[in-house]
């Protein structure tokens, strides 16, 4: 039997190969290890994406038959228990004789839970929760999606010292470094929409691409939406990103997020003026805040947030931080709300 230190390292294992997956898409990043009863390594997988095999099956097809007799099971998401695009990964432990099954998360889909349970009825040992906070932070994002049936929602802005996101002429460019900058566009690779509204689009004519230091697109592009009734110009910028920009003319920000989730967009990372963000501030539909700050000062207005709502101290919305980076002269500063959802009801099938 492995120790709680050695199945904490397991775990810790399984988290990494789960990192290999793909960052968007309907489908979680799972990982997994596969050992044998003294602690020794029998073999390792991770999901590839929708209607490839789920990790516990990657890792058994590792494996000549029978291998897998009385193994341990150290997987990061509790197995899955429906037939989708692949067959339940709980019957395939099942079938393969494995003794027990070690997991961080619980599967909150309403199709796709229910794997612990099955495990348990045909006489394999379960153990769930294990580095759960570490398990419930790496899937942040797929658990909203799965639990809220929404993208996970990211602001992200940047501004000075005193809060400031622009000069009184309107200027902005350059208010961080290019370390920061550069940072924004590695967290825009791995998002599956990034929203503006049109008076950002009209004023700036962003490109909304994700790149590289030398300017060149990276592999991965987020998917431009538009929001607000004014306009675009034929000749927009956005019109030329490598995906098809959607149009919404609002103002339901909900409608829309369970809209974008039917497209299969599991996070969004919102960009832009203060007047969108605002909206999905004051409704309460932002998961994550990247506030990169320049240590700088501007005063005057142009505000990164307007008006969400509060009207006394009372109301204000508390966050927790949740980690600081040093990016050359700026900071960033990851921060969640105090109420980030952990355990609300599934509203959609969620793994195929």
């Amino acid at each position: 039997m492995i120790q709680d230190t050695e199945r904490d390292m397991l775990m810790r294992r399984a988290l990494s190969l789960a990192a290999n997956g793909p960052a968007t898409g309907l489908n979680p990043r799972v990982g997994c290890v596969i050992v044998d009863p003294d602690g020794v390594v029998l073999a390792e997988g991770w999901h590839r994406g929708a209607g490839t095999a789920h990790a516990e099956v990657d890792a058994l097809s590792h494996l000549p038959a029978g291998s897998a007799r009385g193994a341990t099971v150290i997987v990061t998401l509790e197995p899955c228990n429906h037939t989708g695009r692949t067959g339940p990964c709980a019957v395939a432990l099942i079938e393969a004789g494995v003794s027990r099954v070690i997991f961080a998360v619980s599967d909150p889909g309403r199709a796709s839970s229910g794997g612990a349970e099955r495990l348990r009825a045909a006489d394999v040992e379960v153990v769930g929760g294990v580095l759960a906070d570490e398990g419930e932070a790496f899937l942040a994002d797929w658990l909203v999606a799965a639990r809220l049936g929404r993208p996970f929602v990211t602001r992200k802005w940047a501004s000075r010292l005193d809060g400031r996101t622009a000069a009184a002429d309107g200027s902005s460019r350059w208010i961080t470094g290019p370390d920061a900058r550069l940072d924004v566009h590695r967290r825009r690779t791995a998002a599956g929409a990034i929203l503006v509204g049109t008076g950002t689009v009209l004023a700036d004519d962003p490109a909304l691409t994700a790149r590289a230091a030398d300017g060149s697109l990276l592999p991965n592009q987020p998917i431009p939406v538009v929001i607000g009734t004014r306009a675009v110009p034929a000749d927009a910028t956005i019109r030329h990103h490598p995906h098809p920009p959607l149009f919404y003319p609002g103002p339901d920000l909900n409608e829309i997020l369970h809209d974008l989730h039917a497209r299969g967009i599991r996070s969004a990372f919102i960009e832009g003026g203060p007047g969108l963000a605002s909206a999905f501030v004051g409704s309460g539909l932002v998961d994550e805040y990247l506030v990169y700050l320049a240590p700088t000062l501007l005063g005057g207005g142009r505000l990164a947030v307007g008006d969400i709502g509060v009207t006394g101290i009372d109301q204000q919305r508390r966050l927790t931080v949740e980690g600081i980076e040093r990016l050359g002269e700026d900071l960033l500063v990851i921060a969640r709300p105090l109420d980030f959802p952990h355990a609300e009801t599934a509203h959609t099938e969620t793994r195929i």
